[in-house]
């Protein structure tokens, strides 16, 4: 297929565009694959509020689970992008043979520890007497289909490092299309409630990985190959992909820690306030996922100029991606204020848990275009391999959060936990920001030599 962007041609500001809006926009759809399963969930008649706890507990679990795809999909990514940008395709080649028998062997591995360990993680993530059943019987459904959820993740950032954004977005609107259309049949129409919802998020994933496999098998420039396996490939990529996995797992182990907090000062109102935090965690799942688009989507840019030595494409790069998410943060900071009503009633009817969510929204975006700014920062590292610099800068940020979510239950009620968001994001970017600075220039200079 003839290439939708020449990586180190083309203008950088068109460049940039033509990837990171279409990365966001289909980060945006994906977000449905959670929303509109709690949405539907959360209006079944009589068990509508429980069910959406149940639901909501499992989220992050089922988060870090998917996180094994971006172990090694974003740990292989940067490595092809830096060898197509040194003009070297072969070795391109084998490390996307390699990282697609390493999502294999993953998926079954992880399938198979998730159902051995299915009951103790639900209880221990916050999953009560009323909302266990509810928990149970999404997460059950959803574990068998580990692999198609970790193919279709994981391999879609292959598509997208070679420049193939609308290919990518494509492959994510037809999952999140499906799961549309399938949710309202499997729980209504078959009555088949939570067990429905995860039925219909299966097989949307299963069409999306079969999408993706399908274009990686004989429609990209780099396609899947069989053969040239190697242990010494496989740790490269697992050890700059253990970044954005400990990034993604620390934020889940970060929701399931607020759950249980919520859970255990809550009191009475423990299930209620795991249902608020769920729907507060959807609204950031709008902000967070096509930010990680944003950011993400256009590592591919900076890969492969940082692989042939374009400094200057590198940094003109970073101006326009950070733009582009500090302003989209800024219009989620927006629609929180103006919007989180309308938001939370898509969720509930219940006028309490409304009031009560909307508030929440608006706390956790307090310093949203801050996050906006981390989230460019981490992930333009990451996208130069530079595991060194965006591995502490990330978890500077996740140890903020902890320290925060529980000392504030100790001087304050529990919704206040809510506050841990905004001063992790303000404590983090108060340090990303000096780093970055210090430090690009030497970094860029001192691969410029090395291809001297």
């Amino acid at each position: 297929m003839k290439m939708e962007n020449d990586l180190g041609r083309d203008k950088i500001s068109r460049l940039v565009m033509r990837i990171a809006i279409p990365s966001m926009l289909a980060q945006f759809v994906s977000v449905l694959y959670s929303i509109v399963d709690r949405m539907f969930v959360g209006n079944i008649p009589g068990v509508g509020a429980e069910s959406l706890a149940g639901v909501g507990v499992c989220g992050p679990i089922v988060t870090m689970i998917g996180a094994f795809a971006f172990l090694v999909g974003i740990g292989g990514t940067p490595l092809m992008g830096i060898a197509l940008g040194e003009g070297n395709k072969e070795k391109a080649s084998t490390i996307l043979a390699n990282c697609f028998v390493m999502l294999c062997a993953v998926s079954l591995v992880v399938t198979g520890l998730a159902l051995a360990l299915k009951e103790p993680m639900l209880r221990l993530f916050g999953a009560s007497d009323v909302t266990y059943p509810y928990a149970e019987e999404y997460f059950s459904v959803y574990v068998m289909g580990t692999v198609f959820a970790l193919l279709s993740m994981g391999m879609y950032q292959f598509v997208i490092a070679q420049g193939y954004a609308k290919v990518g977005m494509c492959s994510v609107i037809l999952g999140a299309v499906l799961n549309i259309i399938l949710d309202p049949i499997f729980i209504y129409v078959f009555h088949m409630g939570v067990r429905g919802a995860a039925v219909a998020t299966v097989i949307s994933q299963a069409a999306s990985a079969a999408f993706v496999l399908m274009f990686l098998l004989g429609g990209a420039n780099i396609t899947i190959s069989f053969g040239g396996y190697s242990y010494k490939t496989m740790l490269q990529v697992l050890k700059l992909g253990f970044t954005p996995f400990a990034i993604i797992a620390a934020d889940n182990i970060m929701l399931i820690t607020m759950n249980a907090l919520l859970q255990k000062h809550g009191g009475a109102n423990g299930d209620t306030l795991i249902t608020v935090n769920t729907i507060v965690q959807s609204f950031m799942l709008v902000m967070t996922m096509p930010l990680g688009g944003i950011s993400g989507g256009t590592q591919c840019i900076l890969s492969y100029n940082y692989g042939a030595g374009f400094s200057d494409r590198v940094l003109k790069a970073q101006r326009y991606i950070a733009a582009l998410c500090a302003g989209y943060t800024a219009i989620l900071f927006v629609l929180a204020r103006v919007g989180g009503t309308v938001f939370a009633s898509l969720f509930t009817s219940d006028a309490a848990i409304k009031e009560q969510a909307c508030w929440a929204i608006r706390i956790c975006t307090l310093a949203a275009v801050p996050l906006g700014i981390q989230y460019c920062i981490v992930d333009g590292f990451t996208g130069m391999g530079q595991i060194q610099m965006s591995f502490p800068l990330s978890f500077w940020r996740k140890a903020a959060y902890f320290v925060a979510i529980f000392l504030i239950p100790t001087v304050a009620e529990a919704p206040m936990i809510f506050y841990a968001e905004p001063i992790s994001d303000i404590v983090s970017v108060m340090v990303s920001i000096p780093v970055y600075l210090f430090s690009i220039k030497k970094i860029l200079r001192k691969r410029e030599n090395r291809l001297a």
